[in-house]
């Protein structure tokens, strides 16, 4: 059995939190005015995947409840960057896709925070960065099988 006050395992956890709390700062911080960091996390997944997703898709990609995901497409719909269309076989289900403003929107925001989490990669080493990833990577994976 584990020892419950493991030190390496707190130590762990408190860098992990901390760095996705400062993470979230800076680019909180720079995006335009009027974007939140989980529009833009829709949209920047959305330009990736090109193609439609269903909300239930999305808030399962995301790892957040069916009603916090609704909020955020409402609010990204409000602004014209995503496009929400039914299913056109089952019409209690939707389709979402991002729209030529919302892939500028993410353009633009991607512009504003890639130099700063750039510095970051660059004051760390690349290298030592490519050596992280596959810990962070594994750690990510055995978390979200709960």
């Amino acid at each position: 059995m584990a020892d419950r006050n493991d030190p390496l395992a707190i130590s762990l956890f408190s860098e992990v939190f901390m760095a996705d709390q400062l993470a979230r700062n800076l680019v909180s911080r720079a995006l335009p005015k009027g974007m939140e960091l989980s529009h833009f996390s829709v949209l920047n997944h959305l330009a990736n995947a090109n193609e439609e997703r269903t909300p239930a898709q999305l808030a399962d990609a995301f790892h957040v409840t069916r009603g916090a995901m609704t909020n955020t497409l409402s609010k990204l719909e409000w602004a014209g960057h995503v496009h929400i269309r039914p299913d056109w076989d089952d019409a209690r289900r939707k389709f979402v896709s991002i729209s030529p403003a919302g892939r500028a929107a993410r353009d633009a925001a991607l512009s504003s925070i890639a130099p700063l989490i750039g510095d970051v990669v660059k004051s760390i080493g690349p290298d030592r960065v490519r050596a992280a990833l596959p810990i962070l990577r594994e750690l990510r994976a055995r978390l979200g099988r709960g």
